[in-house]
């Protein structure tokens, strides 16, 4: 019996909480490409690939997140703090503004 997309998430949800962010990426990588208009999905990928080190990954995964919703705010910070890791600040720089005209918060 193949296993729904709810349980392929669940199981990868478990699998970056332990740790194992590569493993994560690997359950999720043919779900998304089946569902790659899943928000939540791609969410779960990019911090996959955010926490394993894939920045290039991670920003492409978040940039299709923004694309599919341009106010999604948490989109937003998680690519400015991708473009950080890549100290790619000045770039980075605008999707933290973004982020807290959104949020109404802090740059931070």
């Amino acid at each position: 019996m193949q296993e729904s997309t709810y349980d392929i998430y669940n199981q990868a949800r478990v699998f970056l909480d332990l740790g194992d962010p590569i493993y994560t990426a690997r359950l999720l990588e043919p779900v998304v490409e089946n569902e790659p208009g899943s928000r939540s999905l791609l969410e779960l990928l990019g911090l996959a690939y955010f926490h394993s080190a894939q920045l290039n990954r991670a920003e492409a995964t978040f940039r299709t997140m923004i694309e599919l919703d341009p106010v999604d705010n948490w989109a937003h910070i998680a690519l400015a703090r991708t473009l950080e890791r890549q100290n790619r600040h000045e770039e980075a720089s605008t999707y933290r503004r973004l982020h807290a005209v959104m949020t109404g918060g802090s740059l931070d």
